[in-house]
């Protein structure tokens, strides 16, 4: 439905000037073009058009607003015309000349005159008057931007124009079309584009280009659309349509060409189990198992404990391709009591894809609570967590771990749980049920002779396929039965899976697989993304699908015993060819699981399922897809030889070689016997012009043979030329257009915002002014294009056959893409400036999520295939989604190729198609498509280029609707191409000397040109324009400047033998210039652009080249531009690129600072001996001064030298600077070493200073104030200067200590004050886990306030660089103060403070990366510049960037533009001979003590079989090479090695320091686990002095001794000294001057003994702390810090093996020697001896029955240990007979135990198993075990409760039993915590527990027991005996006399027994007695009273 508004003229205006008018309706407004200098009459003649989503309502009105229009100020309004549009719903068309009205509803006497037209949804359509529109204006150049693509309007009348025509100009009939008689009259509003307003043919930019807009024409532009807003307000969605690359007729090229999908990659799952907790089960002896895939690992198994602690970490390493490794299932299980014989039973178990885990931030879970379930009993509930750290780390993907501190705080279970975001934590059992109904068109799975054969002997021929289906999905899998035999199998079976929901498994896989005696294959997978079937929303729904056909796509049909391709069939890489399609449906039932019916076990089933009708996947339509073959070139020259042919296929149709299964023709059809195989041959093979009944057409699917012409030796061509062949295949499908009308409008939405996007990262990198403005236009653009979607997908909801998920994903997307709108509209009012970026950012959130929802998971029609065949052989192909094709009468569900011609490069299938292979272009075909209903089809010729007539297959001319088979272009024009080729840049090294020979080859059409050879470069600058003549182009003129053809451009590394390697290819389209154009701006000349070069999926440079095509007139050449310029004869006849393209050059003067060369390593086998540097930029060059002698001194003598050359204006389009070094051999050779590319040169321009910036003005002291109490701790928070203040800034601190205090005495009454650390009990350990506890609460403040660094980096650098080598540091030091003002609170805000004290402990900074990350890698004046030789690698070569390294060259640039401004060579002390780099330190060898401190390392990779690691530390600088072997650290992956290492070195011979971890075996060599590698030259050099940390604070002794041999007041002197600062000026005490910096602090010191001294020192600290603020010279000093480096292994490049804490200083040995390294070793555990003693037990459970008795009781006994230490469990003696559930004991147990206070852990030592080596150290909580049994004398003994203590935080015993209850030891109620190590001594009771069948605690028992805690030495002089032994023995207890009752009271027993228990059954003992005697006496007398009977007696 659509509504045309065509503007004719509005006449009568008054006076003269420039008009436009606005038209309105439904809100949406479009403005005509301005006509300029009109007088009485402005002719408008345009149209506009309105996409209406629902029908016109007759009330409706339509608004024309006509404006002066003015440049500068707003727009005038002349006058309003409304219309009512009733009569033109009536009507459909309806013609008004009416006048206007002004503001005041007064009728004025201009009129207007106005055309509209309103096309309803039938398709009605008024008619045009067609001499309104085919006046004889002339035609606006706009009509580029329009869009073509509605085509013919359907239901137009007769004479509606012949689709090969679009020029509304050109009146004459062209002949072909529709018998030729058609007058033409296409799609008038084909000029209009939606939303896109139409431009000034002046106002015109290049359009051709992805240009970028020059922003004052768009901001004046803008301004004019909007009436003179404001430009910032102005939406630019207007204006878009300048900036895109999208043209009407041709659709974007892909550049990437090869796929990355089934390349398999390095991969490493890390999985640590730290613990476990409630596990289900008495007495449990859990182990447990880890499984990723199909590897297990287990840990050790732990004794008799709910809730063991392991600790264990294991690592799997996988190399297989990324959807294989994300379908992996990392499953996590917990077994009971397994050992070698038996494999234990299953406690519950966890599963997790691979995927979740990658996909989650950081792709790592940290510290999460798995919760187990029991698969085999669903109704059970929840079976224990187990805590676990879980990452996924690809290569390259660097993993920040949270710093490994000691974790003491409680842990929150429910808030920690190991499963993503927005997953619930009670997750249900559900059922899913994956219905397979049937399949269609499978391909034969057997050869023919086997078939052959079976026929001859059987007599029967059967489908050679038995297909079955199988599903995958969390690790289980189900299949269906097997369909002998068949082609077209019928199953309707559902496979069930049970498992929890929502599932943490992305994906399902469902397969169809051959059945085979041998092996059974996969004949195609599909993946079904469960995300996509389903929305966790509170409006979503569960997962749903179909009844749907999906469509599987494998390798080629044609059968091979063989199949290379075989991966694809799994489901791996991109499918070449239709495989088959698939009906599923797939639903899922939340269950119930306290149904007792339930079947509880989650075994997958497979039961029948209800068959479903033909028609609920939707009405089988119709489909017709014709295609033209407008040009084949690049075609590869190994397949020249051969005739080839083009097949296109869909499905099944079209493919004539191995597609034969059975065409899927409608069912309804009459069809014959389905055995009848002769009959389906004739339909497929049917002669081309034949056709069947009822005027169908046969289906034409490939073009015909035609042998390749050759282009040059590398490609071929085939010669078309102006006859175009055509194809077209008619098909069959469902009609689900409605799902790819639906996709089509997401995608269209994401494409513009994609391209939108680009735009703007474009702007930005090319630093074009207001980027925000054209990302507050996309925004606008995505707002309105998700309104419209709104509109669109709502209109025909009930009109097709849909399923559920059909409706839901459609209330879904509407759902998202509304609120997508709102917030687009909201962050467009957000954009500014500076949040550009950050927004940017937010945006590419929303262009991810539109291409997920356009993503449909129900298929409808199989993609289009396109295959070269030679010689009947597949080469190559192309697949193109049909979605992209489908064909809509509404514009924005047109498929984005639909009657567009499609550049398509060809490729190789499969893996041949990696690497190289990839790269490579097989074909390069422009190809017109089209894809739509049969009924539609009369439209599908209107978009290809005009002037062609169609020849028809030779039949009567009856027929309209036969398609063409070939067409043939009757207008053809002739065009010159230049290409300008200026420079490329990053090339690829295709040599092995790390450069190439680089040249380009251009291709247009069918011809191709070369640049000249450069040799030896990786940036060549060619400077060469390539002319090619005589091009032929078929097609209209004007549609060609619109529309140009694309260039290729190939680059290539020619090698001395003549062969060419292949660097990387990019695409370009032309400026077009037309015969009747002006060669003039602001088209022409073009300007030159960079072009981004792939090589297959990578980048591999940059090209700057323009290139334009221009029309030939008919007076030939001579109109064309001259070609001027000097033709450079000394390269040969090479003309270079002409003034007006080439850049504006201008002097500059580089400066090169030479200082050294490193780790050069061998040339050709020898060794570098004396080697030189060469720098080239432009032509121009310098060489450095000869190293003479490399081995003693690799450092130059000469250190500055300049050379001057002509470099481009524009910074961006500067030439790359390279760096050479050779080596002098003898008779004067020389060889190439290596050689480094500086491809910007941005980095090293010269900034002057800006003198009036306030750091300058050093007119006002600025005071620094440290008042002497301040704690360290705030030292941070004190100071923020203005440095252009001159007021004395005096931070008091004094109330803040007052407020703190107060909250203090607050915070008091809830918790014990912590005491001041006692200074003896302090180490360098106690300031290191203080300053982990600072950096974690630094991160977590960041991460809740959102800070995001990057932002500020960025705008700390937009700034400008303030002088080459300050800017840096000043920005760096903005940054960072930010950080820390963000990061600590200041005291005012110290609302922690009654929270959680912090001793006073002074701190360093712990870095949790590489200092050099921190510090620009101290790059502040020294840069180093790897060497590279040897090929650039690809994937599968692996010569990474890291293995091309063959040495350093140390040094630096200096770039300015001269002459220079004077200021800088008139500053004090300059030296010319110095340059630009003054104060530079000499480079003279100097002699350096080098002191490493090792701290520890953490998540190493494990070494040995039992997945751990015996580490030791290596230490290699120049010839210095110390292995601490025999300190190895035994089986420990977290080792502390707490050392240091002092090795003297000089530099700059031996300055690369290797830190290295090794492992140590006792047999073999040892292995590495991992190194890191530091320059310390770099850092020695550096200006902020990274030789040794400063220190927080001075103090000359104790655990904070300054370790610097030089005191902070010499520091301080020397470095102003250095920085030519006035000062440092000390006095009076407590204060110095430095610049127009005061520091005022503390003036005393305390020495060892307490006394205090005088001293400058703090003060002088204090200001080299804040020696960043100095004015000039300032910038941040290292602190005293520890530093956490990746270990990485040479042989896993790229993946990180663990981490290295470590710290390095160097002290100069010409200066005084440093006092004695720090002592770090590790603490050692201390000595402590628990004593508990057992005193009684009350209410314990009663579990015996007494035989004699009969009463409940129990023999009860203690039993008890310290965590880890099972086997030295100590019990109680037996409490025997307890009837009341009380016993007694006093029984003590002692507990000797090694701890480490600062890491609240047990330390043990003790030997793995029998066979190990050495004892390992184990680190666990310290954790008390009671546990209480009933002992009994013949059966195990019965376990009935137990507790753990914490001995750090227990809850407190209660003082009598009764106040003992159940709630103390789940921690329901609060109850006061205590720690043994504060306490010393504890007595009370405690409640013990266990769980009943419902998996609840329940209390068993209350223990009496009292904790007493001795150091070894107080319990050596108190000691005290075991159980109740001397010394110091318990009394016995006094246990009550029940326990022998029978023994001493027997009567009372018996008395118990009769009368209690057995009187009944002793009463009915007696009665069967009496009963049986008389029985008994009944026999004995019968026969003597018988025998008297007898007798008569």
């Amino acid at each position: 439905m659509a509504l045309f508004v065509h503007l004719k003229t509005v006449s009568e205006l008054r006076g003269r000037g420039d008009r436009i008018a606005k038209v309105t309706f439904r809100g949406q407004s479009f403005y005509s073009r301005v006509l300029e200098n009109c007088e009485d009459v402005a002719d408008f003649s345009e149209t506009f058009r309105w996409q209406v989503a629902s029908s016109i309502d007759s009330n409706e009105m339509l608004e024309i607003q006509i404006f002066n229009y003015s440049k500068v100020f707003s727009n005038k309004l002349i006058g309003t015309f409304r219309m009512v549009l009733q009569k033109v719903v009536e009507e459909k068309h309806v013609e008004v000349t009416d006048m206007l009205i002004d503001d005041n509803n007064a009728i004025i006497q201009t009129s207007l005159c106005v055309e509209v037209q309103y096309q309803a949804t039938d398709g009605t359509v008024g008619s045009w008057d067609d001499e309104d529109f085919l006046g004889d204006e002339p035609l606006h150049e706009e009509e580029k931007d329009s869009q073509e693509t509605d085509g013919l309007l359907p239901g137009s009348r007769p004479s509606s124009r012949q689709p090969g025509e679009k020029s509304f100009r050109s009146r004459q009939k062209t002949k072909g079309g529709r018998d030729g008689e058609h007058k033409a009259g296409r799609s008038v509003f084909s000029a209009m584009k939606l939303g896109k307003n139409r431009h000034h043919k002046d106002e015109h930019q290049r359009q051709d280009e992805p240009a970028v807009l020059e922003m004052d024409d768009l901001d004046r532009l803008a301004i004019r659309l909007a009436d003179g807003l404001d430009p910032d307000s102005v939406s630019l969605a207007s204006v878009t349509a300048l900036t895109t690359n999208v043209s009407n007729k041709r659709s974007k090229p892909d550049i990437k060409m090869e796929p990355s999908a089934g390349r398999p990659m390095d991969y490493q799952v890390s999985i640590t189990v730290i613990e476990a907790r409630q596990l289900v089960g008495l007495n449990v002896d859990p182990v447990v198992c880890v499984e990723v895939g199909d590897d297990k690992k287990y840990t050790s198994m732990k004794e008799s404990t709910n809730c063991p602690y392991y600790n264990e970490y294991f690592v799997f390493d996988f190399h297989v391709p990324p959807d294989v490794m994300f379908d992996k299932i990392i499953k996590i299980s917990v077994i009971h009591s397994k050992n070698l014989l038996r494999s234990g039973t299953l406690v519950g178990s966890f599963k997790m894809d691979v995927g979740t885990v990658y996909s989650q931030p950081e792709h790592q879970f940290h510290h999460k609570w798995a919760i187990l379930s029991d698969p085999d009993d669903i109704s059970a509930g929840l079976k224990g967590y187990v805590k676990c750290d879980i990452a996924v780390v690809g290569k390259g993907d660097n993993i920040k771990t949270p710093h490994k501190a000691n974790e003491t705080e409680e842990e929150d279970i429910e808030g920690n749980l190991l499963l993503p975001e927005g997953v619930p934590s009670e997750r249900q059992w559900a059922r899913f049920y994956v219905k397979i109904y049937r399949a269609e068109g499978l391909p034969r799975m057997n050869t023919s002779l086997m078939a052959n054969m079976k026929k001859a002997f059987i007599g029967e021929n059967k489908d050679l396929v038995d297909p079955y289906v199988q599903v995958f999905f969390a690790g289980q899998k189900g299949k269906t039965s097997v369909q002998k035999s068949s082609y077209e199998p019928l199953w309707n079976e559902q496979v069930v899976f049970t498992d929890l929901f929502p599932p943490l498994c992305k994906r399902m896989k469902v397969q169809i697989r051959d059945s085979d005696k041998v092996n059974d294959v996969a004949i195609g997978t599909h993946f079904i993304d469960l995300r996509k079937i389903s929305n966790d929303g509170d409006k979503g729904f569960l997962p749903t699908l179909g009844p749907a056909w999906v469509n599987m796509y494998g390798s080629t049909r044609n059968y091979t015993l063989l199949d290379e391709h075989q991966d694809l069939n799994e489901g791996l890489g991109e499918g070449v060819s239709f495989r088959a399609r698939l009906m599923l449906g797939l639903a899922v039932e939340i269950l119930d699981t306290s149904n007792p019916e339930l079947t509880s076990s989650t075994e997958v089933q497979v039961e029948p399922a209800t068959p479903v009708s033909e028609s609920c996947v939707g009405k089988m339509e119709e489909f017709f897809l014709f295609g033209a073959l407008l040009e084949a070139s690049m075609i590869d020259r190994k397949n020249g030889d051969k005739p080839i042919t083009f097949e296109v296929t869909i499905g099944n149709y079209g493919n004539e070689v191995d597609g034969l299964s059975r065409p899927q023709r409608p069912r309804p059809r009459p069809q014959k016997e389905p055995g009848d195989e002769e009959e389906v041959d004739l339909i497929q093979k049917s002669s081309d012009d034949e056709t069947e009944d009822g005027g169908d057409l046969a289906s034409v699917s490939s073009s015909p043979p035609m042998r390749p012409q050759i282009t040059d030796r590398n490609y071929f061509y085939l010669p078309y030329l102006e006859r175009k062949p055509c194809i077209y295949i008619k098909s069959w499908w469902p009609d689900q257009r409605r799902r790819l009308y639906n996709a089509n409008i997401i995608d269209h939405i994401a494409d513009k915002l994609e391209e939108g996007l680009n735009d703007v990262q474009e702007m930005i990198k090319t630093e074009k002014s207001y980027p925000e403005r054209r990302l507050r236009g996309v925004l606008e653009e995505l707002s309105c294009g998700c309104h419209r979607f709104l509109s669109l997908a709502d209109k025909d909801q009930g009109h097709w056959s849909c399923t559920r998920l059909d409706r839901e994903r459609l209330k879904s997307c509407m759902r998202e893409l509304e609120s997508m709108g709102q917030q687009a509209k909201t962050l467009r009012a957000q954009v500014k400036r500076h949040t550009v970026r950050d927004k940017l950012r937010l945006c590419q959130n929303f262009l991810h999520k539109l291409r997920f929802l356009a993503d449909e998971p129900q298929h409808s029609i199989p993609d289009v295939f396109i295959w070269m065949m030679s010689n009947n052989k597949r080469i190559a192909y192309a697949r193109v989604p049909s979605k992209d094709l489908l064909f809509s009468i509404v514009e924005d569900e047109l498929g984005k190729d639909c009657a567009k011609v499609k550049t398509l490069f060809l490729k190789l299938p499969g893996k041949r198609g990696f690497g190289s292979a990839g790269w490579t272009v097989q074909a390069k075909l422009e190809l017109y498509l089209w894809l739509g209903l049969s009924k539609q089809r009369k439209d599908f010729l209107c978009g290809l280029p005009c002037g062609f007539e169609e020849v028809k297959a030779a039949q009567g001319a009856g027929l309209h609707a036969v398609p063409p088979i070939s067409l043939v272009y009757t207008k053809k024009q002739a065009f010159q191409l230049r290409a300008h080729m200026y420079q490329a840049r990053s090339l690829f090294a295709a040599d092995s000397s790390g450069l190439s020979d680089p040249f380009a080859r251009v291709f247009f059409i069918n011809q191709s040109q070369c640049t000249e050879v450069l040799n030896e470069t990786l940036c060549p600058t060619w400077d060469q324009m390539l002319v090619f003549d005589n091009l032929e182009l078929y097609g209209e003129a004007h549609e060609l400047r619109d529309d140009p053809p694309i260039i290729v451009i190939e680059i290539y590394d020619q090698d001395s033998m003549g062969k060419t390697d292949f660097i990387g290819r990019t695409f370009a389209k032309p400026l077009v210039k037309m015969a009747d154009e002006a060669y003039c701006p602001p088209r022409f000349p073009p300007q030159l652009e960079y072009y981004q070069i792939y090589r297959g999926n990578a980048t591999a440079g940059d090209l700057l080249a323009a290139f334009e095509l221009l029309q030939i007139g008919p007076a030939g050449k001579a109109d064309l531009p001259p070609i001027n310029g000097p033709v450079d004869m000394d390269r040969g006849p090479i003309m270079p690129v002409p003034m007006g393209i080439r850049p504006v050059l201008s002097k500059y003067r580089i400066e090169v600072l030479f200082w050294g060369l490193r780790d050069l390593k061998r040339v050709n086998l020898a060794q570098v001996d004396r080697p030189r540097v060469d720098i080239e930029c432009a032509g121009k060059g310098v060489q450095s001064s000869l190293i003479h002698n490399y081995k003693k001194n690799p450092n130059f003598s000469t250190l500055v030298k300049c050379f001057e050359v002509d470099l481009p204006e524009n910074e961006l389009l500067h030439p790359p600077l390279n760096i050479r070094v050779v080596d002098c051999r003898a008779f004067g050779r020389y060889t190439l070493v290596g050689s480094h590319t500086v491809s910007s040169l941005r980095r090293f321009i010269y900034r002057p200073p800006d003198h009036s910036a306030p750091t300058w003005n050093a007119s006002g002291e600025v005071v620094v104030n440290m008042e002497p109490e301040v704690p360290v701790k705030k030292l941070e928070t004190v100071v923020k200067l203005d440095a252009a203040s001159d007021a004395v800034i005096k931070v008091d601190v004094a109330d803040e200590e007052k407020e703190r205090k107060k909250k203090k005495k607050k915070g008091s009454s809830e918790e014990p004050e912590e005491e001041e650390p006692d200074e003896s009990m302090l180490d360098w350990w106690s300031k290191y886990f203080a300053s982990i506890d600072t950096m974690k609460e630094q991160l977590q403040q960041q991460e809740a306030s959102g800070i995001d660094l990057e932002e500020k980096e960025e705008m700390d650098n937009t700034e400008g660089l303030k002088g080459l080598m300050k800017g840096k540091e000043k920005s760096r030091a903005a940054k960072e103060e930010k950080k820390k003002r963000t990061q600590s609170p200041g005291p005012g805000q110290g609302s922690e403070a009654p929270e959680k004290k912090k001793p006073k402990i002074d701190e360093l900074k712990v870095y949790p990366k590489e200092l050099e990350s921190e510090f620009d890698s101290f790059e502040d004046w020294l840069h180093t510049f790897n060497l590279l030789r040897g090929k650039t690698g690809d994937n599968e070569d692996g010569a990474t960037e890291e293995e091309r390294i063959v040495g350093r060259f140390k040094g630096s640039l200096c770039v300015y533009k001269v002459p220079l401004p004077e200021d800088v060579s008139r500053e004090a002390g300059y030296d010319p001979t110095y340059g630009m780099f003054q104060g530079i330190p000499s480079n003279d060898p100097i002699n350096v003590l080098v002191r490493v401190y090792v701290v520890r390392a953490t998540d190493l990779h494990p070494a040995d079989i039992n997945g751990k690691a015996d580490p030791y530390i290596a230490i290699r600088l120049g010839k210095t090479d110390i292995r601490d072997k025999e300190n190895y650290i035994s089986k420990q992956l977290n080792p502390i090695f707490g050392k240091s290492f002092d090795i003297e070195a000089s530099f700059p011979m031996e300055s690369l320091l290797t830190v290295a971890v090794y492992d140590w075996d006792l047999v073999g060599t040892d292995d590495l686990i991992g190194e890191t590698k530091i320059d310390l030259e770099n850092r020695f050099y550096s200006k902020h002095r990274a030789t040794c940390g400063i220190a927080q604070t001075y103090s000359t002794h104790g655990y904070n001794i300054w370790r610097d041999p030089m005191k902070p007041s010499q520091i301080l002197t020397r470095l102003c000294k250095e920085g030519k600062v006035d000062g440092p000026h000390f006095g009076p005490p407590g204060r110095v001057k430095v610049s127009n910096r005061v520091f005022t602090g503390p003036s005393e010191i305390e020495d060892e003994n307490g006394q205090r001294k005088p001293t400058e020192e703090h003060v002088a600290l204090l200001a080299l702390r804040y020696w960043e603020d100095i004015p000039r010279v300032g910038c941040r000093l290292v602190p005293e810090h520890v530093e956490t480096r990746p270990l990485l292994n040479p042989d896993k490049p790229g993946i990180e093996q663990g981490r290295l804490e470590l710290w390095v200083d160097m002290f100069p040995m010409n200066m005084p020697a440093p006092g004695t390294p720090l002592d770090i070793s590790p603490r050692k555990p201390k000595k402590y001896e628990l004593r508990v003693i057992v005193w009684n037990t009350d209410e314990v459970v009663l579990e015996d029955d007494d035989f004699f008795t009969g009463e409940k009781s129990s023999d009860i006994f203690v039993r008890g240990w310290l965590k880890g230490q099972q086997e030295d469990k100590q019990d109680t003696d037996v409490h025997y007979h307890s009837l009341t559930g009380e016993g007694n004991f006093n029984w003590r147990y002692l507990f000797p135990f090694d701890y480490l206070a600062a890491e609240e852990k047990i330390v043990i030592s003790k030997k793995e198993s029998m066979f190990s080596w050495d004892e390992t150290e184990y680190k666990i909580p310290a954790r008390l075990t009671l546990q209480i049994w009933d002992a009994d004398h013949f059966s195990a003994d019965d376990f009935l409760g137990a507790i753990e203590l914490d001995l750090n935080r227990f809850p407190r015993g209660a003082k009598t039993a009764k106040q003992c209850s159940m709630e103390m030891a789940t921690g329901e109620v609060d109850v006061p915590l205590a720690s043994i190590f504060k306490q010393k001594r504890i007595k009370g009771w405690w409640p013990l527990l266990a769980r009943n069948e419902n998996d609840e605690f329940e209390l068993t028992g209350k223990v009496e027991a009292e904790l007493h805690l001795l150091t070894a030495e107080e319990a050596e002089k108190n000691p005290v005996g075991l159980a109740r032994n001397e010394p110091d023995p318990l009394e016995k207890p006094n246990r009550p006399d029940t326990a022998f009752v029978w023994f001493l009271n027997p009567l009372k027993s018996i008395k118990y027994l009769i009368c209690t228990r057995y009187k009944w059954l002793i009463i009915k003992i007696v009665l069967a007695l009496l009963a049986l005697l008389m029985l008994a006496l009944f026999f004995y007398s019968l026969p003597g009273y018988m025998v008297k009977k007898l007798l008569g007696a």
